[in-house]
């Protein structure tokens, strides 16, 4: 079969769902995520990219393409660079930047929160609120479209919270609510 008619990428074009966001809702980001997305940006568009573009070059000067790896494996990365700068710009073209120190001393939680919780068994566990493209649940970073921040959003200091999970439902006391800089 001619190449003309197979798929070169295994996506349809459309975003793991945890990347994606509820449809109408507004894409937000705290500071230091904006930063660290326009970082790898950069990286990718400005120097990630001009190598390979040359390394791409240079195999393609080697004669037969079609068994050529250099040249192969050079267009699929180029494929998988574009993909990811194409993404990135639209995400920080969506992006509206919410910075949590700026809110000051407030016990309600709202986006940026950084929580301190208890649940029954008397483990405390901090989480910040963060948008969706920084979240990362081992360094305490939920995104704010999470279950868990759901379930926080607007609760006080000394309200608990009720967390539906896979094992049952969780109760978690709400200890402590403060907004600094997460960067």
């Amino acid at each position: 079969m001619s190449k003309a008619f197979t798929r070169e990428d295994d996506t349809d074009g459309e975003l793991e769902p945890s990347l994606q966001l509820p449809v109408g809702v507004k894409n937000y980001i705290t500071p230091s995520g904006y930063c660290k997305l326009k970082e790898e940006l950069d990286q990718l568009w400005k120097v990630e990219r001009p190598a390979m573009v040359k390394m791409v070059a240079w195999a393609a000067s080697n004669g037969d393409r079609s068994e050529n790896g250099d040249y192969i494996y050079g267009k699929k990365r180029l494929r998988e660079i574009d993909r990811r700068v194409r993404f990135l710009r639209k995400r920080l073209e969506q992006a509206e930047v919410v910075d949590p120190s700026r809110r000051g001393r407030c016990e309600q939680i709202f986006f940026g929160a950084t929580v301190t919780v208890c649940d029954g068994s008397g483990c405390e566990s901090i989480y910040s609120i963060v948008g969706v493209d920084e979240a990362d649940a081992g360094s305490g970073l939920v995104s704010w479209v999470s279950p868990l921040a759901r379930a926080l959003l607007k609760l006080r200091e000394g309200e608990v919270a009720t967390l539906h999970t896979p094992s049952g439902v969780q109760e978690l006391e709400i200890l402590s609510v403060v907004y600094r800089d997460l960067g």
